[in-house]
């Protein structure tokens, strides 16, 4: 047998073995995280559904008064993004025993930020949808659920700094069980409290408000309940008053301030969608919200990819792997653009039947239905450019996420979909169709910089 051919039959098959065994640990990982993604979904998803059934209108008022506050959430998720990293880095470099100095600094920052964006959404809030120009009845049924939504962030943030640093961890599993426990909880109070059961007064949106409020402030309970019971603890320094640290404590607010800056543009964004199907009317606030919720339900899979990506690259990245980080993130790309495809030709056909398990309107869903179409188109560069900025954020390349998202969502994405929506007559599909273009701007060229960072290393 030739040597050389010998050889390179065993280099092509250390890199296959590689690639699976890459696979493997992605999907391991990214599993429970998924599952705990859908979960946090699954809870605006009962809400919107049985808020919906019970009155469009009311439905209306639940995904406006949601918008503001899903800014305020999804940006403390960002800037807690650097208690995972951070933890997966020290893992990779092997001092298991400093997580929990990360764990300690993320719950710190989780109680501040939750508070703090609790006070700002609730007092800015509500003047805030009276001054768009929406109607007046609008404003205030969603202004209503809106200082409710604002008194389930603490309890969230906290619940979000616990689950990063246990995915740092790679343990997924107790987030993933313990959001699904607070689903059936809120689903509960969902069907007391909306329709008005046993009595009680009929709350609509208001009372989903109550019910998310209520499930994520036990998910943080029970999320501080294991960790301190964790039989591992105390080796992993979660009970130990770390020696100050600026430096790691810089770096994991940077990592942070970079997602969370990243995660408002992107999120603000399309929180402003709503604000432009208010323009439109309450019919198309109803249905817009159908086609994001679908939306973020699907989104909800990349997210948790996502989080194995991060954990995956930034455990090469700590070892100083750079072939490592490059191989982390080309499996982690590809199975989110198989995803997506996947997602993409079950919807598509599914539209108007997925459609109506929100609405029997059928003024809704002549509007939500095409847009619902359209928005198939989304659902691939979407998953790519959420794996690919985390991927990014992993390696160190905190800030460029965040310049990609301004460009494409807010610079890009905005200007279009009014234009598309109102000017142009195109109403909600105008919305969708702005949607897709910019997701796949964001992708372009959020994969160019890590194919660059590839090339430089």
């Amino acid at each position: 047998m030739d040597p050389q051919g010998a050889q390179a039959s065993s280099v092509a098959g250390g890199r296959v073995l590689s690639v699976r065994t890459e696979l493997a640990e992605l999907l391991k990982l990214s599993g429970p995280v998924v599952i705990s993604r859908l979960g946090i979904m699954a809870m605006g998803l009962s809400d919107a559904i049985v808020v919906g059934r019970y009155s469009a209108t009311q439905l209306g008022y639940h995904a406006l008064g949601w918008a503001p506050s899903s800014v305020a959430v999804t940006m403390a998720i960002g800037l807690l993004t650097g208690v995972q990293v951070m933890t997966a880095r020290a893992i990779g470099e092997g001092r298991r025993q400093e997580t929990g100095a990360v764990l300690r600094r993320g719950l710190s920052y989780a109680l501040w930020v939750g508070l703090v964006s609790a006070v700002v959404l609730a007092i800015l809030g509500p003047p805030f949808l009276h001054m768009i120009g929406l109607e007046k009845s609008l404003a205030d049924g969603a202004s209503r659920a809106l200082l409710v939504f604002a008194l389930s962030l603490p309890g969230y943030t906290i619940s979000v700094a616990a689950a990063s640093w246990l995915e740092g961890l790679s343990k997924p599993g107790p987030f993933a069980w313990a959001m699904w426990v607070a689903n059936g909880l809120n689903l509960g109070i969902d069907l007391l409290l909306v329709p008005g059961t046993f009595g009680l007064p009929a709350l609509g949106a208001v009372g989903g408000a109550w019910a998310t409020t209520v499930a994520r402030t036990f998910l943080s309970a029970v999320m501080l309940i294991y960790i301190a019971r964790m039989p591992e603890a105390r080796a992993l320094g979660v009970f130990a008053k770390p020696p100050r640290d600026r430096a790691a404590e810089a770096e994991q607010r940077r990592i942070g301030f970079g997602a969370g800056a990243s995660n408002f543009f992107e999120v603000a964004a399309f929180a402003s969608m709503n604000i432009i199907a208010g323009w439109i009317g309450g019919l198309a606030v109803a249905a817009w919200a159908i086609v994001l919720n679908v939306a973020a339900i699907v989104f909800m899979v990349p997210l948790g990819l996502s989080t194995g990506a991060a954990v995956r690259v930034g455990r090469a990245y700590g070892a100083r792997e750079p072939r490592g980080v490059v191989r982390a993130g080309l499996v982690a790309f590809s199975v989110a653009a198989i995803f997506g495809l996947i997602v993409s030709l079950a919807v598509w056909p599914a539209a108007r039947w997925i459609s109506a398990a929100y609405t029997g309107n059928p003024a809704t869903l002549a509007l939500a239905v095409p847009a619902l179409v359209v928005s198939c188109l989304m659902y691939l560069p979407d998953c790519l450019q959420v794996v690919t900025a985390q991927a990014l954020r992993a390696r160190g390349d905190v800030w460029m996420p965040s310049g990609t998202h301004l460009t494409s969502y807010v610079a890009v994405m905005m200007p279009l979909a009014w234009w598309l929506a109102i000017p142009r007559h195109m109403g909600v599909v105008g919305i969708a169709w702005a949607v897709v273009i910019a997701s796949v701007v964001s992708a372009a060229l959020l994969l160019a910089r890590f194919w660059w960072l590839s090339r430089r290393d």
